[in-house]
C-alpha cells in the first residue's frame, strides 16, 4: 500500500523545467552556438597552457643541466654542443654561434665580424622567444572577448524574456525563468572562460621573460667564449676553488679575570 502511494506521488510530481538543459533548449540555436564558442575558447586555452608549461619546464630543466653539467668543461664549444639535447633552444644558440664563427673570417673588418656574430646570436634568441610566445595571443584574445561573448548570450536571453512577458501580458515566473536563467548561465560561463585565460597568459609571460633573461646570458657567454678562443668561460664552470668565506684570525693571548699576562725576558728586551 505504501509503495503504491509513493509511486503515485512520484508520477504526479511536476517535472523540473528550470535546469541548464531546459534553459539552453529554450534559448534555441543561438544559445547553443554561443555555448559552443565558449567551450572551444576554454579547451583551446587549457591546451595552450599545458603545452607551453611543458615546453618552458623542459627548457628550464635543460638550462639547469647546462650549468651543473659538463658543457662548459668541454675543450671546445663543438664538443660541448654534442652533449646537449638535439633541437633544444640552447643547442640552437651554440650551433648558430659556431656557424657565425665559421663565416666571420670572410669579413675584413674585425669590428664588423664581431657585430655579425652578435647579430647572429641575437636573431637566434629572437627566434626562440618568438616560438615560446606562440599561442599566447590566443589566451589574450580569449581573456578579452569571452566575457563579451557571454554577454551576448545574456542580452539575447533577456530579450527573449521581455518577449515572453509581452506575449503573456504578465511577468509570470514560468514565462521568464528560462530566458533569464539562460542569460545568467551565459554570463557565468563567459567569466569562467576568461579568468583562467588571463591568469594563464600572465603566468606564461612571466616565465617567458625569465627564459629570455637566461637565453641572453647564455648567448653572451657563448659569444665571449668564441671571441676569446675558448679562454673565457662562466665563473661557475671554470672549476676554480672558491675563496674561503672568512679567514681565521691569529690567536691572541687571553687572560682570565684576576690574572695578569706575563712576558718572557726576551720579549721585554
Amino acid at each position: 500500500m505504501l509503495i503504491d502511494i509513493l509511486a503515485a506521488a512520484a508520477g504526479n510530481a511536476p517535472e523540473n523545467s528550470f535546469g541548464f538543459t531546459e534553459a539552453m533548449k529554450q534559448g534555441g540555436v543561438i544559445a547553443w552556438i554561443i555555448l559552443a564558442v565558449l567551450v572551444i575558447m576554454s579547451v583551446g586555452s587549457f591546451y595552450i597552457l599545458i603545452t607551453k608549461l611543458l615546453e618552458q619546464s623542459r627548457i628550464l630543466k635543460q638550462y639547469r643541466n647546462i650549468r651543473s653539467g659538463t658543457f662548459w668543461r668541454a675543450t671546445s664549444l663543438s664538443e660541448g654542443a654534442s652533449k646537449l639535447e638535439k633541437n633544444s633552444a640552447w643547442r640552437q644558440l651554440v650551433d648558430d654561434g659556431l656557424a657565425a664563427e665559421a663565416q666571420h673570417s670572410k669579413m675584413t673588418d674585425s669590428l664588423e665580424a664581431h657585430d655579425w656574430m652578435h647579430g647572429s646570436l641575437a636573431r637566434s634568441e629572437a627566434a626562440i622567444n618568438s616560438r615560446l610566445a606562440s599561442g599566447l595571443p590566443f589566451l589574450a584574445t580569449v581573456g578579452a572577448t569571452a566575457p563579451f561573448v557571454g554577454l551576448l548570450g545574456t542580452v539575447i536571453g533577456i530579450y527573449r524574456a521581455m518577449i515572453g512577458i509581452a506575449i503573456a501580458g504578465s511577468a509570470e515566473i514560468d514565462k521568464v525563468a528560462g530566458p533569464v536563467g539562460e542569460a545568467l548561465i551565459m554570463t557565468a560561463i563567459g567569466l569562467l572562460v576568461a579568468v583562467p585565460a588571463v591568469l594563464a597568459y600572465n603566468w606564461l609571460q612571466s616565465r617567458n621573460r625569465r627564459i629570455a633573461e637566461l637565453l641572453s646570458g647564455f648567448s653572451t657567454d657563448v659569444l665571449a667564449n668564441i671571441t676569446s678562443r675558448g679562454a673565457v668561460k662562466p665563473a661557475l664552470a671554470t672549476g676554480a676553488a672558491k675563496p674561503a668565506a672568512a679567514r681565521t684570525a691569529p690567536s691572541t693571548p687571553t687572560t682570565s679575570p684576576g690574572t695578569t699576562a706575563t712576558t718572557s725576558p726576551s720579549a721585554r728586551s
